[in-house]
């Protein structure tokens, strides 16, 4: 497999975590959806970034496709997103609120970065719905005592939640200080210490 796309964007790097937690074989090719464009639109016309090509030559480009099909080469017992419910919807839950969160991050930096002109009604909505998220995060997180989100083992919802942290720190400096979400904190600094983690890592370059 091929995965494009650099380690800064937290969809990439929850791939790229996942893939190396899984023992799967893959070829990185840290691609900017801005600065490669020309190099990425052959594999995927929206030029975004994750892309994941499968060895078969198939193309999946949302991060969440890419973790599902992956999901579907392993053993049920090692699938990163619970496989029995009430766990795999909430698990889900989790997963969608950090991407999301992921891209109003992305949204308001690239408010502030592209346009000669904020509009404070557009960087004022992303800020507070950034803000609501992470009261809902940090709510749930702080009602579990396991070491992981849904357990003993780590899953597709700890590497969402500790990528897109990691990102909202480096891309808004100051934006939000994790010291007012103490589960969250914690979380994030565990995620961090591990060794996949700091093997799938970048730090922030802003697109060009």
């Amino acid at each position: 497999m091929i995965l494009i796309g650099q380690y800064d964007s937290p969809f990439v790097r929850r791939v790229g975590i996942a893939l190396t937690l899984y023992g799967i074989a893959f070829e990185h090719r840290p691609w900017s959806a801005f600065g490669d464009a020309d190099k990425i639109r052959p594999y995927n016309p929206l030029t975004r970034v994750p892309t994941l090509v499968l060895d078969n030559g198939e193309v999946l480009i949302e991060s969440h496709l890419m973790l599902d099909y992956l999901d579907s080469l392993v053993p049920a017992d090692r699938s990163m997103f619970p496989t029995t419910e009430p766990a795999r919807h909430q698990a889900l839950k989790v997963s969608a609120l950090a991407t999301g969160l992921g891209d109003k991050a992305v949204s308001l930096f690239y408010e502030k970065r592209l346009h000669e002109k904020v509009s404070d009604l557009w960087a004022g909505r992303c800020r507070t719905q950034i803000e609501a998220v992470l009261a809902v995060l940090e709510a749930d997180r702080a009602e579990r005592s396991t070491p992981y989100w849904f357990g003993d083992h780590i899953g597709h919802a700890d590497i969402a939640v500790a990528a897109v942290l990691r990102f909202i720190g480096e891309a808004h400096p100051g934006l939000v200080s994790l010291t007012d979400f103490p589960a969250l904190d914690a979380h994030a600094t565990r995620m961090e210490a591990l060794a996949v983690f700091q093997e799938i890592s970048q730090a922030f370059i802003a697109p060009a």
